[in-house]
């Protein structure tokens, strides 16, 4: 299984890669999505053990080493990377992939019989800029499997030769289900195909964000002035007037109820 955690690259002015973490089994085809060529390009690199991380793990099994990883994993058609040249014709590019083949798996470096077999015999004289998008692929997904130690394949933007994913979804498809080699397939790609429902990615996914600022209150509105009754007016106002048939004791009292009432 591919197991990334966090996988970062540093580039000149900010991430040539994002923080991304994704995992694949073999039998498995995973897809994931990223919008720049470069942070593509940068992620098949590294997936296939050509180009170190500054941050995050990445491992095949249960291995982190890079050079492991590279041996296990092939890097099909990533631009400036190992795409072939245009002016080649497949005959030619047969025969300069096998010769990258550890000799004791490519046996003669002749390309005849290795197109006969694998069924490329159709296209043997043509230039590589005259394959449909689903024959190219074809012909380099084999060229990466003739090398029997190659479990994981990582494809560098292989919807950049067509729109339509029935170019490169189907192939890919097959090799990761097939069941006599069954291998662990990741394809980078522009945008994930409408239909798909499988396993899937974005580059970026593992990115950290610093916590949003929590917005300020809002000042409290001034609360109306409560109505503050009036005070009642002083006692002796209040009160009713005395009956004339006042007892002599209680006048003192109210002469000086008045007074303070002035």
């Amino acid at each position: 299984m591919l197991s990334v955690q966090q996988l970062q690259i540093n580039g000149r002015r900010g991430d040539l890669l994002p923080a991304t973490s994704l995992q694949v089994r073999r039998g498995e085809l995973l897809l994931v999505a990223g919008d720049g060529q470069d942070q593509r390009t940068a992620l098949a690199l590294a997936l296939s053990g050509r180009m170190k991380p500054s941050n995050g793990v990445l491992s095949w099994d249960t291995t982190t080493k890079t050079k492991k990883i590279r041996l296990a994993s092939a890097l099909v058609d990533s631009p400036g990377v190992n795409e072939p040249e245009q002016h080649l014709s497949v005959r030619d590019l047969v025969t300069e992939d096998l010769s990258l083949i550890p000799r004791r798996y490519r046996g003669a470096l002749l390309s005849k019989p290795w197109l006969k077999v694998n069924s490329f015999e159709d296209i043997a004289g043509l230039w590589i800029e005259q394959l449909p998008a689903a024959r190219r692929l074809e012909l380099l997904t084999a060229l990466a499997l003739a090398d029997p130690a190659t479990d994981l394949l990582v494809l560098d933007s292989p919807d950049r030769h067509s729109a339509d994913p029935a170019a490169w979804l189907p192939r890919l498809q097959a090799l990761a289900s097939d069941a006599g080699r069954p291998l662990a397939v990741v394809a980078v790609v522009g945008a994930l195909a409408d239909n798909w429902t499988g396993s899937a990615a974005v580059i970026g996914n593992s990115v950290t964000h610093p916590p949003e600022p929590e917005a300020e209150a809002a000042p409290a509105e001034p609360k109306p002035p409560t109505a503050v009754e009036p005070k009642a007016k002083h006692a002796a106002q209040a009160a009713p007037e005395a009956p004339a048939a006042t007892t002599a004791a209680a006048q003192p009292d109210h002469e000086n109820l008045q007074r303070t009432a002035k």
